[in-house]
């Protein structure tokens, strides 16, 4: 992995530019900004758009890499249940489920979670709760399987377990290192996530490094388990209808996590690596964007033709279209 560009990434109003367009009858009715990096299996940037190396908080795209974090401090899941612990997970039966395995096997309850509580985040999933009669909770919140992994995480080191998000506990010190390793640079910033646990500043450059990472370390090791439960179990990630699940499903050995905020994250097993972030944070823009990006890594335009664009309706009929903006276009 190379090491350039190590420095912190600086705080600052990023340089975004157009990145997706939205069509109505041969009018640009939107243009939704962000920034966009693609790197070689060398490390090497080979598209930019935007400011990729501005700091950015990668919301859960960073999951998988706090994931690799919590196994090298001796996570011992494997499977469907490592997948999960870098999910957000649509709340769907299966994915309750597996989040309660991995409190059990830590001799924890629900109420043991510090999340915050909410409805599923799939629509099927929301809805059947609701109909059962249940409100939010801690279990169904997307982030369930990551912080029941901390739990385990924390217990097996014999550290405690009752302020586990606290930025300064032994387990999110050790995270942000992990952060740190993967991206090749210093953490520009840490605050709290949606869910309450700590998040991590970087630069698109380092996440998509750290992307590269993973998919490239050697069989075993924090990253490459990590990465392959994901590849392994697309589903247990996000959840049936979403898109990153369908993204792997249809890439053979792709690693994909998104991020709210407009955040995603790709990687190819020979290394090719890309980092999205939409500056509005709107999250249709999220796809066509990195479909184009991944596009540039060689994958075959057919496989990406679901993902690249979305119809835009006039009545029921399509009268537009959502497109990634063209090389000319991003530089406007």
């Amino acid at each position: 992995m190379r090491t350039g560009h190590t420095t912190t990434p600086p705080v600052r109003l990023p340089a975004h530019v157009p990145l997706v367009l939205l069509e109505r009858a041969g009018i640009i009715e939107g243009v939704h900004h962000g920034s966009v990096v693609v790197l070689d299996p060398a490390g090497d940037v080979v598209h930019a758009a935007g400011d990729i190396d501005a700091a950015i908080y990668p919301r859960s795209a960073l999951k998988p890499v706090q994931a690799a974090g919590m196994v090298r401090a001796g996570l011992p899941l494997e499977g469907e249940s490592l997948a999960l612990a870098a999910s957000s997970h649509s709340g769907e039966p299966r994915h309750l489920a597996g989040a309660r395995r991995i409190l059990e096997l830590g001799g924890f309850g629900e109420d043991a979670l510090r999340n915050v509580p909410d409805l599923p985040y799939g629509q099927d999933a929301r809805e059947r709760l609701l109909r059962e009669g249940h409100g939010p909770s801690r279990i169904a919140q997307n982030c369930s399987g990551k912080h029941a992994a901390m739990l385990l995480t924390a217990r097996g080191r014999g550290w405690s377990t009752d302020d586990y998000p606290d930025p300064e506990h032994p387990l999110q010190r050790a995270l942000a290192a992990e952060v740190e390793r993967l991206t090749g640079m210093p953490v520009a910033a840490v605050t709290a996530d949606g869910c309450g646990a700590p998040l991590f500043a970087t630069s698109l450059r380092g996440l998509a490094r750290a992307a590269a990472a993973l998919v490239t370390a050697a069989p075993g090791t924090p990253g490459r388990r990590v990465a392959d439960a994901m590849r392994a179990h697309p589903g247990m990630v996000a959840g049936a209808g979403r898109d990153v699940t369908a993204l792997m499903e249809a890439v053979p050995g792709l690693l994909a996590k998104d991020g709210f905020e407009g955040v995603q994250i790709a990687a190819l097993p020979d290394g090719h690596a890309v980092a999205v972030k939409i500056a509005a944070g709107t999250d249709r823009a999220r796809m066509p964007a990195t479909a184009a990006a991944l596009l540039r890594c060689g994958i075959d335009s057919a496989v990406l033709e679901p993902f690249a664009e979305a119809p835009v309706y006039g009545g029921t009929h399509v009268v537009g279209r959502l497109r990634a903006a063209t090389g000319e276009e991003q530089l406007s």
